[in-house]
């Protein structure tokens, strides 16, 4: 098990790496940089200024952007692995990790909070589903689950949104009130912040708990008809317990493998929601910075994303070869 793990583990760098160039390089691929996009927001407020080249060049060396794009990104690279250096953000004249690790803690408690929600109501309504198959329980499952996949996010917070404040006044923006907002952390802060968790917990969650239950009904479908099952049946092993010990384990192999795409899912679900629902995650930041090409900013939270749902991938197979030894030895 630990030399499969190590060999998992061997697999990030390369992943990294070539993650790392395909952000930098897709960054720069549209036209014009940060100059160009204060130089026009400045012509702009002083009522159509033009700036000579002298004077745009000059601002491209003061921020470095005069050099090759190979140059800028080895310098990045080096700076991150070297220093945690993540750059510089333009914009807002700061550090770029400062702004960071300000937003991706909020975003990881969000992300990994709807992820237990998902699995922790996925798991036990698919075998349900399973178990009773074509029964009233089933039919109504499988209805909420089809409305809650084709139903995207930020349209069920526009509604919940929409709902509290006309019929209970109360306003679902945010993740403190008012007054925890900016105050240092302390018990008081922590519970008002599991107070407001729930709200975009369960709309972030809600697709991925969807998807997850027709995976897991249908895993568990397949496993029940299988023929061990009707030999441990026959055996007289009683239901609950021939269930847990066999089809229910077997079944949870594919289950698992989809933490890979569901962790990534629900960061982007986030990113949406933290929009709708005026969070303070990494959504609105890294849309703003991909607007405002203040490129240090966006890379680094595309990288530390990326990072994030190669962690999932990994999770999911220590998990697979968890539940299954097979696969440890296949590969």
């Amino acid at each position: 098990m630990l030399k499969y793990v190590l060999k998992r583990l061997l697999y990030v760098i390369p992943t990294m790496f070539i993650i790392s160039t395909l952000v930098f390089v897709t960054i720069q691929l549209p036209p014009g940089d940060y100059v160009t996009q204060m130089l026009e927001a400045m012509r702009n407020q002083t009522g159509g200024t033009t700036w000579t080249p002298e004077f745009t060049e000059a601002m491209r060396d003061r921020y470095g952007l005069n050099e090759p794009v190979t140059v800028q990104y080895v310098k990045w690279i080096s700076n991150i692995v070297l220093k945690g250096d993540f750059g510089y953000s333009f914009q807002n004249s700061e550090p770029a990790e400062k702004i960071i690790w300000d937003r991706m803690g909020m975003t990881l408690v969000i992300s990994f909070s709807s992820l237990i929600f998902t699995w922790a109501v996925a798991l036990p309504i698919g075998v349900l589903s399973a178990v009773r198959q074509h029964s009233l329980a089933d039919y109504f499952f499988s209805f909420i689950g089809f409305i809650g996949l084709g139903t995207p996010s930020f349209l069920i917070a526009l509604l919940l949104m929409f709902i509290a404040f006309k019929y209970g006044n109360v306003s679902l923006s945010g993740l403190f009130s008012p007054e925890f907002e900016n105050a240092t952390w302390s018990l008081a802060k922590v519970l008002d912040l599991l107070n407001h968790l729930w709200i975009p917990m369960i709309i972030i969650g809600l697709t991925g708990t969807a998807g997850l239950i027709r995976v897991m009904r249908a895993n568990l479908l397949d496993e029940l008809h299988k023929p061990y099952v009707e030999t441990a049946r026959a055996k007289g092993l009683p239901e609950w317990k021939l269930l847990i010990k066999y089809p229910l384990r077997h079944a949870m192999n594919p289950f698992v493998s989809t933490l890979g795409w569901v962790l990534p899912g629900l960061i982007a679900g986030e990113a949406i929601v933290s929009i709708v629902l005026n969070l303070p995650t990494t959504g609105p930041i890294l849309l703003n910075s991909l607007l405002q090409q203040d490129m240090f900013v966006a890379a680094g939270f595309l990288m530390l994303l990326s990072l994030l749902t190669i962690i999932g991938m990994l999770l999911s197979d220590i998990l697979l070869a968890w539940l299954d030894p097979r696969i440890r030895y296949e590969n």
